[in-house]
């Protein structure tokens, strides 16, 4: 299935705004303000979670949680938040295009910045742009990490992976903007796809292009499929890379790709990120800016 230019709307209140997870990955909380995503990425691992919600589609059954604003508040500002590191987006994208129409964004923004709530933000849209001025205030006073997950700057293979995401151009050009704030920002090359956009021409191009917009950090991770999203893949590879189909079943008997495959994989992204200076770290620049934050807010 394919994202189309009219969803399925379905609108819900929900009992919580954000969700603690089971471990920090740095993050301890998870804000989603919709379930189904219309960027429509062949490879995303969250197509498992519509099963439990009774859709089918998870490309074009979108569910809005209508109240999420005024939950968020009652959390945030309750005794008992510590003001913890707060993921946005972390199941499907806040900045998809049905965004433009029910703008929650902005006002979780301004909730973020009355409660100096700090925030990770990864999305495959410039959308985010729309909301530049309010992200910047709140990188003035905490912690705001803005990245964009992509996976290649070959734009027909990218066309075909993720239809309802913007071009791999305008997510650098969108970072680049907001390196004019006091944000870190970073570059998830997440998915890394075996024998589609795992070539070192295509990292390198990933690594110049992160380079060039002052990434913080650049941040890979290779395919895995599991649920629904395994046989959901496949079948896009065997209608639209059939010469790769073969290949791909083979190495991914399991859910994710043999040891001997990533290990040369990293061995050469890890040297190409090293070559254009470029941080491995994904958690350096939330200790320094929440060290600083600490410090500043001391002197009140």
């Amino acid at each position: 299935m394919k994202p189309t230019s009219t969803p399925n709307i379905e609108l819900v209140t929900c009992e919580t705004a954000i969700n603690k997870l089971k471990r920090k990955i740095p993050y301890g909380w998870d804000l989603n303000i919709y379930r189904g995503c219309q960027h429509g990425c062949q490879y995303c691992f969250a197509q498992y979670s519509h099963k439990y919600l009774e859709k089918k589609d998870f490309y074009n059954d979108i569910v809005v949680k209508t109240n999420i604003v005024e939950k968020l508040e009652e959390q945030l500002r309750s005794p008992q938040w510590k003001r913890e590191i707060v993921n946005i987006g972390g199941v499907t994208d806040s900045y998809q295009p049905i965004e433009e129409e029910f703008r929650f964004m902005p006002d979780i923004l301004k909730l973020l910045i009355k409660y100096r709530t700090p925030a990770i933000i990864s999305t495959k849209s410039d959308l985010i742009l729309r909301d530049y001025d309010l992200i910047d205030q709140l990188s003035q006073i905490t912690y705001i990490n803005v990245a964009a997950t992509i996976t290649t700057v070959n734009e027909s293979v990218r066309e075909k992976l993720e239809p309802g995401g913007v071009s791999s151009a305008r997510r650098f050009a969108m970072l680049k903007e907001f390196r004019k704030t006091n944000a870190s920002i970073g570059v998830h090359v997440m998915p890394i796809i075996p024998y589609l956009t795992d070539s070192r021409e295509n990292m390198e191009a990933l690594c110049s292009n992160a380079k060039d917009c002052g990434a913080d950090y650049f941040l890979p991770g290779t395919l895995y499929l599991r649920g629904n999203t395994k046989g959901n893949f496949l079948k896009f590879i065997n209608e639209q890379y059939p010469d790769l189909y073969e290949s791909l079943a083979e190495l991914y008997k399991k859910g994710g790709a043999g040891k001997e495959y990533k290990s040369g994989l990293y061995e050469m992204v890890n040297e190409l990120r090293n070559r254009y200076g470029l941080s491995s770290s994904y958690t350096k620049p939330i200790k320094e800016k929440l060290k600083k934050t600490e410090q500043q807010l001391s002197l009140f």
